[in-house]
């Protein structure tokens, strides 16, 4: 017998695939990921030549539909975790943004992670920071649309800009960015260097275990064939001594902070799509 629902508009769906192609409001609404699919058939030939080269494709090379499919896919669960559940679970940052910090968000893209944050602590201040031009035009256009402009500043710039700089934050943090740098533990360690000393770091990672054998299921697949076709690829084209790839899981990831020279680190928190790391200096 089917289990399937009659809508009012007379359209039949199961529950669960309303959630992830129907409800453009859920954490796990799906079909923008179409158009990354699209982007990378436009990019097959480059694709192929950077696998045989090993020398990687640049985000800044790919199809403009990358770009926008990524925003829209990680936004819809920083919405409904970023500010209600990942940072009240940091110790004690909620409460330094809502009486007003300084936050550094790096490879922002358009800002949807950034503008969030400033919406939601409108006393602090932040920076978005990201290496692709175009990328960044639109997120000033956006952080205008949402009315939070004054709050933000962004750059065009790479993490390493930080370590050079008087400026020091209360929150640094990486959205589904880390895996794609050349070096990231370079980029980790110029983060500390930019943090106040009872700062924090928030390192927002797609979600895998430690071993590949355990990375199974449809968003693993996703997720491997993403990484295999861009986020590797970036970090090949920026010339870094490794790639995390976007299944590095918790304890690589910790490595890397530990290395950098954080004292304390941990996962505060998993949803099926990222890991949530916190580190302190």
């Amino acid at each position: 017998m089917c289990c399937w629902t009659q809508t009012p508009t007379s359209t039949y769906w199961p529950p669960e695939h309303v959630f992830v192609l129907a409800n453009p409001d859920s954490p796990a609404f799906l079909t923008p990921a179409f158009d990354v699919a699209a982007s990378l058939w436009h990019d097959e030939d480059q694709i192929f030549a950077a696998f045989r080269s090993g020398q990687g494709v640049g985000w800044h090379e790919h199809d403009c539909r990358l770009f926008t499919a990524t925003e829209a896919f990680f936004r819809n669960g920083y919405r409904a975790h970023l500010t209600q559940t990942w940072i009240p679970s940091l110790t004690g940052v909620q409460k330094q943004l809502a009486n007003g910090g300084r936050v550094a968000d790096l490879g922002c893209g358009h800002g949807a992670s950034v503008i969030l944050m400033a919406q939601a602590f409108p006393k602090s201040k932040f920076v978005g920071i990201d290496y692709h031009e175009s990328s960044i035009a639109v997120a000033r256009e956006r952080a205008k649309q949402a009315g939070v402009a004054d709050q933000i500043r962004f750059e065009v710039a790479t993490p390493r800009v930080l370590a050079s700089r008087q400026e020091k934050f209360d929150l640094v943090c990486f959205m589904d960015a880390l895996h794609d740098m050349g070096d990231p533990l370079e980029a980790v360690w110029a983060s500390r260097q930019a943090m106040a000393p009872y700062g924090a770091l928030m390192l927002v990672e797609p979600f895998a275990k430690d071993r590949s054998e355990e990375n199974v299921g449809p968003v693993a697949r996703m997720y491997y064939s993403a990484s295999a076709g861009f986020c590797t690829q970036n970090a090949l084209s920026q010339g870094g001594p490794y790639s995390l790839g976007a299944q590095a899981g918790a304890a690589q990831l910790l490595a890397i902070l530990k290395e950098a020279g954080f004292r304390k680190a941990r996962v505060a928190m998993e949803t099926p799509f990222n890991l949530i790391l916190e580190a302190h200096p």
